[in-house]
């Protein structure tokens, strides 16, 4: 501890190590955010010491197939015997220990649901290649978050189940130091863990709490209810107190919280007393009063930044997944594994030799009966017989671009500023776009009409060149911009990219779809178009160019479902820190600015 008595985050991190190798299925495990290093070192070992001697610690790797992480054929023992022999998977092995996941933001949402369902059941049910396993899998997780990036995590589904999330990326190596706690300690408070009992009160208050930081998931009060658990039998008691329930609150719902609680409304003036009072004898905190110390305590643990983010991000739908690096696709070639399927490697697949054997197993004693009652010649001959039914293929994803579609008004007075800006903003998103292999496109409006000046590209070159000699002035078409950007991304979609629609506007339609001068219908002919790209789930960012922030804008934004940055001063670092935030993955949380 330090000298004022406030909990270090080495402090949080090495108490979060004991507390999890009390009960590792209970709380689910930690999401342990650094790279690779001597804190990170430390505290792995920290927590080996932590856990019972001989408790299963093993590792899983990035690429590992179903079979081996859950549990199916053994291929070499069912050749041998020519009958199936069941093989215990990663997640089985390790039961009564902890699994940990290496490079968890690399994980795919398939893999954390095969996991998170292990975590959730205490077991996993195989049936595959005609037998049937169910084995147990009381395993906590410990997911190595490696980027340093905040657009990349390990899946939601995964990071929901892990009461822990901690961040060891600002530990120096010399406040690593050796906690109080031993792994006796930890030892006898595995074994008091089952007698400790909680009053209805903390329960109450930890819910509440929850609910005030803005959690929305309804595992983090439960698991903030286990760690209060193993927090009091780690400090040997019966009961969880209120200390329990501010560790619990500190560090499983502040690394969690959305917002800041609302103060707690004034207290009315204590009424007159006589002069002369027995002493009191101090109470308990009531239900809200210890809401508010759980408030207080989980504030204090939310880190830095964070809340900002969420704010930035939070007029983006969560249900829209759209990244930097694209769209996932399915690709028969090359790309990251995600298993096998039936298939013929005449049609150009690669052949996956191990899985089309575990196929072919199980019925080598079968056919060697068909082959022999047939008396066909040679039938003595062949150790394994495989047909064209057995044949697996590999399958793989890749990640595809991500074209962002720049729409520029480029009428009225103010125009050449704004086409200034997004010059500036393609140029440097160009520089981007040769590392990511990303690809940009320009729409501008006037007048009447929307032309496209650029095609996707990730030429520098020639996005200059289409930007150099673009006119300003005119009318506002802006339901025929938003109908061209639709067409464009609808067309970036279809060759399996991920679109990226960026408009830069103040939002005053004054031109119809037909091209009539009626900014009545204009407005109403806008509005429409922004609706049909909300329900084609297109992911957009309405940048209002305006001097200052105009309600249509907001208006239009808002029907887009798109994220609006009113942008007066706009220069082109922050639109393209803008763009790059409109990209971020399945979290949604944009980058810190």
């Amino acid at each position: 501890m330090t000298s004022t008595d406030e909990p270090t985050r080495w402090d949080d991190a090495a108490l979060a190590a004991a507390l999890f190798a009390v009960d590792p299925f209970g709380t689910g495990g930690v999401a342990l955010r650094s790279l690779s290093g001597p804190v990170r070192d430390r505290w792995l070992q920290l927590l080996r010491e932590y856990l019972p001697s001989g408790a299963p610690f093993r590792k899983l790797p990035i690429h590992v197939t179903d079979g081996r992480l859950l549990g199916g054929l053994d291929l070499a023992a069912t050749l041998r015997t020519g009958r199936p022999v069941a093989e215990r998977g990663i997640l089985a092995e390790a039961d009564g220990g902890v699994v940990v996941i290496a490079t968890a933001e690399r994980t795919g949402v398939g893999m954390a649901a095969r996991i998170g369902a292990a975590l959730d059941a205490g077991e996993v049910f195989v049936e595959r290649d005609g037998i049937a396993l169910r084995m147990q899998t009381r395993i906590g997780v410990v997911a190595l978050d490696e980027a340093m990036a905040d657009d990349e995590a390990p899946p939601a589904a995964l990071l929901d189940r892990l009461a822990f999330h901690l961040d060891l990326s600002t530990i120096r190596m010399e406040q690593a130091t050796r906690p109080a706690i031993t792994a006796t300690i930890v030892a006898g408070a595995r074994a008091r863990l089952a007698a400790v009992t909680v009053d209805d009160n903390i329960i109450k208050a930890l819910c509440g709490a929850a609910l005030m930081l803005g959690v929305d998931s309804l595992r983090a009060p439960i698991l903030a209810l286990r760690v209060a658990r193993a927090a009091a039998a780690l400090a040997a008691r019966d009961t969880v107190a209120d200390g329990d329930a501010r560790i619990a609150a500190r560090l499983v719902l502040g690394p969690r919280a959305t917002q800041l609680p609302a103060p707690p409304p004034p207290e009315p003036p204590p009424p007159e007393e006589e002069e002369e009072k027995e002493e009191e004898k101090p109470q308990e905190p009531n239900e809200q009063e210890l809401q508010e110390i759980l408030l207080e305590a989980a504030a204090a643990a939310i880190p830095p930044g964070l809340l900002a983010q969420l704010q930035l991000a939070g007029g983006r739908s969560r249900t829209q997944s759209s990244g930097r690096a694209g769209m996932l696709k399915q690709s028969v070639l090359r790309g990251r594994p995600i298993g096998t399927r039936a298939g013929d490697p005449r049609t150009g697949a690669r052949l996956n030799l191990v899985e089309t054997l575990r196929v072919a197993a199980p019925w080598q004693r079968l056919r060697r009966q068909e082959v022999l009652a047939a008396r066909k010649p040679g039938a003595n001959g062949k150790r394994v017989e495989v047909r064209r039914d057995d044949f697996r293929v590999n399958r793989y994803k890749q990640r595809t671009e991500t074209t962002t579609i720049f729409v520029v008004d480029a009428s009225g007075s103010a125009a050449l500023h704004r086409l200034g800006e997004a010059k500036g903003a393609v140029n440097l998103l160009l520089a981007d776009c040769y590392v990511r292999r990303d690809r940009v496109a320009l729409l501008a409006f006037r007048g009447t009409v929307a032309d496209l000046m650029l095609p996707p590209t990730n030429s520098l070159v020639r996005a200059k060149r289409s930007l150099a000699g673009l006119p300003g002035g005119g009318g506002t078409p802006v339901a025929a911009a938003i109908d061209a950007a639709m067409a464009l991304a609808d067309a970036v979609k279809r060759k399996g990219q991920t679109p990226i629609v960026i408009m830069l506007t103040d939002g005053r339609a004054n031109i119809t779809r037909d091209g009539k001068p009626d900014r009545p219908r204009a407005e109403e002919d806008a509005l429409a178009a922004a609706r049909l790209m909300r329900a084609a789930r297109i992911t957009a960012l309405l940048v209002d160019t305006s001097p200052r922030p105009q309600a249509q804008a907001q208006r239009l934004a808002a029907e887009m479902g798109a994220r609006y940055l009113p942008l007066p001063f706009a220069d082109a670092a922050t639109l393209s820190r803008a763009v790059k935030s409109a990209a971020t993955e399945e979290r949604g949380l944009a980058p810190t600015r």
